[in-house]
């Protein structure tokens, strides 16, 4: 795992709010507030006018949030970082600020289920999307159209974790006047820096490793203060999807373990992968250092953190369930990132070919590697996979 030393500064650095004289707390106070007063009119009045700077109620800015906001920006290498409530208040915000009428959207990968249902809703006030697999450059390229406003990438993908060349597909579409969100909450600034590839958002699940602690449910964007404005006034202030104060404590004490996390889940998440791969019941293990694109995984990735999926030689749904309810370390759940192991399938009794028409193999299993051991988790698989001898 590459880790630069200056992202492992950020995510130690001291956010305390206050610099005055005294002791300082080693840990950023949380300003448990709804509103803030002023000494004069004229100064509230300065105030809101910057409303996008300036604490005046917590629902746009507060003290505590804004500092996981600096220390996002600068981890992703970004002007401004703006957090949400979840995941999905930042991807919503991304959307209903820069989209209009008319406009299109192109998926670039396998996307994140909710994002696409939220396209499918925006078709109700004229914004169109497509969804394209094909991760080469000149099928994107081919796949644009006159009205593409925004391509949404995610790499590695979801699900079967394909990579894609995040600079050469910004490429591609900053030619075409179109602009590029990268949801980097896979690989998370640690280990991806979309913006310096070209892309010109970042959106992440901050729930997921940057707090890493399943007990926050948070989002961030960032991006440059032009588009961080417009984020902020058209979206995040008027749909109210802000992130509370403690909330935002507890994501800055995700952000300090991160790196020592991110080591253990990699180290983790690839024995049992590797472990996977030679086992008679996996037909195939999708994770990038093992797949078909592990030479560009590795130029593109500082390393890999600890989600990935495999395939069951059997595809009907029963092997998938058996598996699933023999394993007893792995709990069966949502979400990602935590220090415990989890397992899930987007397998149900019916959705074997709709999961195919999403390129989706109806065997796959997923996996999030938490902090358990390796040994212990290899033996808890081996012993479900057994049950389909």
């Amino acid at each position: 795992m590459r880790i630069d030393p200056a992202d492992v500064a950020i995510c130690l650095a001291d956010e305390g709010l206050d610099e005055g004289p005294g002791p300082a707390p080693t840990a950023t106070p949380v300003v448990q507030t709804s509103l803030f007063t002023f000494p004069t009119f004229e100064a509230f009045l300065g105030a809101i006018a910057e409303e996008h700077r300036n604490p005046v109620y917590t629902r746009g800015q507060n003290p505590t949030v804004e500092a996981v906001e600096r220390k996002i920006a600068a981890l992703e290498g970004g002007e401004r970082a703006k957090c949400f409530a979840s995941g999905m208040g930042a991807v919503s915000a991304v959307m209903l600020a820069l989209l209009r009428s008319g406009d299109h959207v192109l998926f670039v990968n396998q996307t994140y289920g909710p994002t696409l249902q939220l396209a499918r809703h925006l078709r109700r006030f004229g914004i169109e999307h497509d969804v394209t697999l094909d991760l080469d450059p000149a099928s994107v390229e081919r796949a644009l159209r006159p009205e593409t406003r925004l391509v949404w990438l995610e790499s590695p993908g979801t699900m079967t974790f394909r990579v894609a060349d995040v600079a050469a597909i910004a490429g591609v579409a900053r030619e075409a006047g179109a602009l590029t969100c990268m949801d980097n909450s896979w690989a998370t600034p640690l280990l991806q820096k979309p913006l310096r590839a070209g892309a010109d958002l970042v959106v992440h699940s901050a729930t997921k490793y940057l707090a890493g602690h399943s007990d926050v449910v948070a989002g961030a964007v960032v991006s440059t203060e032009e588009l961080m404005r417009e984020v902020f006034y058209r979206a995040f202030l008027l749909n109210g999807a802000a992130l509370g104060p403690f909330d935002a404590w507890l994501l800055l004490r995700g952000l300090r373990t991160l790196p020592v996390r991110l080591r253990q889940h990699e180290a983790d998440a690839l024995e049992v992968a590797t472990f996977l791969e030679g086992h008679p019941a996996v037909a195939r293990v999708n994770h990038p250092a093992l797949g078909d694109d592990a030479e560009l995984a590795e130029r593109r990735l500082g390393g890999w953190s600890g989600l990935f999926s495999f395939e069951l030689a059997r595809d009907d749904f029963d092997a998938v369930r058996t598996v699933i309810d023999a394993l007893e370390r792995f709990r069966i759940g949502v979400s990602w990132g935590g220090v415990e192991s989890l397992v899930l399938s987007p397998r149900n009794a019916v959705n074997a070919e709709r999961l195919r028409e999403k390129g989706i193999p109806p065997s796959l299993i997923r996996l999030s590697i938490g902090l358990e051991g390796a040994d212990v988790l290899i033996r808890d698989l081996e012993r479900a996979l057994g049950r389909l001898a």
